[in-house]
């Protein structure tokens, strides 16, 4: 199996707070990973640093053969690899369910990616809110809202900051 992402000794201090410490991860092509542990525990953290939007402190961050953790990289070009769905869901509140995952899509207007969109909303079970305006959604409804929108970048990596609570 090939390596899609392998962090070695992966760290983040805030401050005095030691918040991840000495992480080492690999993940494979076609893996599932979970990372579980109590409110707090730094897993929230260690997925921000994964996607370079916390710098970590210390080790390395291979994604796609490159250390996406130094400085010189630039990581917008690898976050276009990336999914990444949050606790909170960012959706465009004021945009309707087709159009917060239309966002995803360079040409927004094409009928191929507009079909596409259709059929992630129908995987996710939300093909009846279409229309819907996001605000008016549910807590369940707007995670597999953005869930549909991530799978529009069609990622090589998928990570998910999910609560448990």
């Amino acid at each position: 199996m090939e390596n899609i992402l392998e962090c070695r000794g992966l760290s983040k201090k805030f401050k005095k707070v030691e918040a991840v410490k000495g992480v080492d991860l690999t993940i494979n092509q076609g893996e599932i990973v979970v990372i579980l542990g109590p409110s707090g525990s730094g897993k929230s953290t260690l997925l921000r640093c994964l996607n370079c939007m916390e710098d970590p402190s210390g080790g390395s961050i291979i994604f796609n053969g490159v250390d996406i953790a130094d400085m010189r990289v630039d990581i917008n070009v690898h976050r276009r690899h990336m999914g990444m769905v949050f606790q909170h869901f960012n959706l465009f509140n004021n945009k309707t369910v087709i159009e917060n995952i239309m966002q995803s899509f360079e040409d927004q207007r094409d009928p191929d990616n507009i079909n596409k969109a259709i059929n992630l909303l129908k995987i996710t079970r939300m093909e009846h809110r279409t229309t819907h305006v996001a605000r008016d959604l549910s807590g369940g409804e707007k995670q597999r809202i953005v869930l549909a929108r991530q799978l529009a970048k069609n990622p090589m990596l998928f990570l998910a900051d999910e609560p448990t609570g």
